[in-house]
């Protein structure tokens, strides 16, 4: 494979709403510069980008993927991002390591949520954006309106450096404004402007001409006074507009016709900016700095670990330096991958992107470099997860499974948690909805003969009192030879919220023995973990033991250890006993248009809404909600706000449930408990 210097690479990352054709646009890409011989189509799950089978049974893009094809002198590496909100992890790695963006836009769907969220991830992490307007070929493609769109929700600096002749049947080529020249076919072919196109490529034009000037000041005085500007004029300034995001071109195409495909490529080439535009010391000489931003698992090879070079170059069977972890680490062969495809290389330089296998301690997100010096780059943000299920094993040889297959998933997927419950005993896996976690589910089974169940995870109740009482247990068994003999006398009451559990004794005289004191707190604390309602933990309570008495033969640690159980389920039973339940701090960002059916739905929750305060744009709603009725939330909002709203919760406090909410979680546990 040839070498290239950091200023011949353009790595861009493509962005877009499910379904806007960024997969075909890759293929049509790779096919367009010889990189691959045929055409692949993503609905026969034949293209090089989706190859996983879950994304081919799926028909969506869950992996970001990466590819790269050779332009003219340049090397382009594409990194194909899923376009579910779900896969937000692959779309995270791939803004991370990219130094431009092109954002695909469905010619027939215009801007949908996915799309707008596309935009605020280019914007927040200031990335050059080119948009494209694809499937020009389908019915109802309407290029006029779906610019419209884009300037209504993104703004004037949007503008189109290319209008394309026709639509669905009648689509044949682009019109470079910029040129004044018209492209036909998928080779585009160069042809005089269609005359029918005169007037609205004048209308394009003189918008072009307008942004274009606004970024210049001497072109700004050309354009007040009246003076024409010129093909040269834009071309000159266009370059520094993009790279600003003073300007974001629009150009037009159809990927399953391979038409405009050039043309892209030509503007990735000339318009986004490369390592060494952005990083003007990079060099391949310089001291070792690359970011892992991708683990995945190849059935044949194992792990795989993907990276950046930011600066100097990694070489095959190397020793480079973790400086994450700081530890040695051995590579051994290293590859370039085209989807699931790779071709080894000696060295993966400055600016490029490559992987490697095995690596012992290397994860995502980790800084490879040298000891001497060792230099840490950011890691990448991944967002904290938001949807739950229980998993359970389906048999005894998947339990055992199950310890070695999570950490490998976790290690792949940084948008996944595991954890234990300590309340309810569940594992908890976490995600970013309810697909992420079939897909996870699905993986288990398909990749590591895995088999589980998911389910909603328990809620973790909790037992309190609500009233102070006295309560008095004596054990007493004859049973021939030794008997049993214990009594204790107890005082029960409540404790403020969240003060735990406490076992104090204030006996006087000895009527209870010291030696058995021991088993009488410990038969307490084993008798608190099922309260008297539903056999949920006890919490909240004071449990003081302040008399008994004792037999001189019969009395021993067990006889002591059961009447403290008894005595004290007796005495939560007189002290009104009550259920709790955990009550969650949300923060819910949201448009405003969207405002009153949060504030609907958040009623019906058993919400208590804290206030609104405005962000970016959005507005921020607080709120106290039961965990229990958070349980599906992120499914909930994103049905009601189509996608467009974002929440993040965290415990806050236990509170008592409802009497109406409380008989039905009795009932439920006492069908559970059988």
């Amino acid at each position: 494979m040839k070498d290239y210097r950091a200023d011949q690479i353009r790595n861009v990352v493509l962005l877009s709403h499910s379904g806007a054709g960024k997969t075909s646009l890759t293929e049509a890409m790779l096919f367009s510069t010889g990189a691959i011989p045929r055409l692949g189509k993503a609905d026969e799950g034949t293209t090089v980008s989706d190859n996983d089978p879950d994304e081919i049974k799926r028909h969506i893009s869950i992996n970001l993927s990466l590819l790269h094809c050779n332009w003219k002198d340049t090397k382009v590496n594409l990194l194909d991002t899923p376009g579910y909100a779900d896969f937000i992890g692959g779309v995270k790695a791939g803004l991370r390591v990219a130094e431009g963006s092109v954002v695909v836009v469905c010619a027939t769907s215009g801007v949908e949520v996915g799309t707008e969220t596309a935009w605020q991830f280019t914007e927040g992490s200031s990335l050059p954006c080119l948009i494209y307007i694809n499937k020009m070929d389908r019915e109802n493609a309407d290029f006029a309106k779906a610019v419209s769109q884009i300037n209504e929700a993104f703004g004037n600096k949007c503008v189109p450096i290319q209008v394309p002749i026709g639509s669905h049947n009648t689509f044949q080529g682009i019109v470079d404004i910029i040129t004044m020249k018209a492209y036909i076919g998928t080779k585009g072919e160069e042809q005089p402007i269609p005359a029918d196109m005169d007037d609205i490529v004048a209308s394009y034009r003189e918008k072009l001409a307008e942004a274009v000037a606004e970024t210049d000041e001497a072109l700004t005085e050309k354009y007040l006074e009246g003076e024409s500007i010129t093909s040269e004029d834009i071309l000159r300034v266009l370059g520094s507009g993009i790279k600003s995001r003073q300007i974001v071109p629009i150009l037009a195409g159809s990927a399953l016709q391979n038409t405009g495909i050039t043309q892209l490529l030509e503007a990735i080439d000339a318009y986004m900016p490369s390592p060494k535009d952005i990083q003007p010391d990079v060099s391949d000489k310089g001291s070792l700095s690359a970011l892992v931003f991708l683990t995945s698992a190849d059935p044949y090879v194992g792990k795989l670990t993907h990276f950046r070079v930011y600066s100097g170059t990694i070489e095959s069977n190397a020793q480079v330096w973790n400086c994450t972890k700081d530890q040695p680490e051995r590579v051994g062969q290293l590859f370039m991958f085209q989807g699931k495809g790779q071709e080894a290389v000696a060295k993966v330089s400055a600016g490029d992107i490559g992987s490697v296998a095995k690596l012992a301690v290397t994860g995502t997100s980790d800084t490879l470099g040298i000891k001497d010096g060792p230099v840490k780059l950011e890691p990448i943000e991944f967002p904290e997860p938001v949807y739950s299920l229980a998993i359970k094993p389906k048999t005894k040889t998947d339990v055992d499974k199950l310890g070695t297959v999570l950490p490998r998933l976790i290690e792949e997927d940084p948008t996944l948690r595991v954890r234990k419950d300590p309340d309810t005993g569940e594992t908890v896996l976490s995600g970013m909805g309810d697909s992420h976690l079939d897909v996870v589910i699905d993986r288990m089974q398909r990749k590591f003969g895995l088999g589980v169940t998911g389910d909603p995870p328990k809620v973790p109740y909790k037992e309190t009192v609500s009233v102070t009482t006295k309560a008095e247990y004596k054990h007493k068994k004859q049973t021939g030879g030794h008997g049993q003999y214990g009594h204790v006398c107890f005082e029960v009451e409540p404790l403020p919220r969240s003060q735990g559990f406490e076992f104090a004794e204030k006996v006087v005289g000895g009527s209870v023995p010291k030696n058995y004191i021991p088993a009488v707190e410990k038969g307490v604390m084993e008798a608190r973990t099922e309260g008297v309602l539903a056999r949920f933990p006890v919490v909240d309570v004071k449990v003081t033991l302040y008399d008994g008495s004792a037999h001189p033969v019969d009395s021993s640690e067990i006889s002591f250890k059961i009447a403290a159980s008894q005595a004290l389920k007796k005495g939560l039973s007189q002290a009104r006993p009550i259920l709790l339940e955990p009550i969650m701090h949300l923060e819910v960002v949201v448009p405003e248009a969207f405002i009153g059916d949060i504030i609907s739905d958040l009623n019906t929750k058993r919400a208590k809404v804290l206030g609104m305060n405005p962000a970016d744009g959005n507005q921020i709603i607080e709120a106290q909600v039961p965990l229990a009725e958070l349980l599906r939330y992120a499914i909930d909002l994103r049905s009601i706000t189509q996608g467009r709203g974002t929440y993040k919760v965290q415990f806050s406090h236990y509170e008592e449930v409802p009497s109406y909410q409380a008989e039905k979680i009795m009932s439920e546990r006492s069908a559970e408990k059988g």
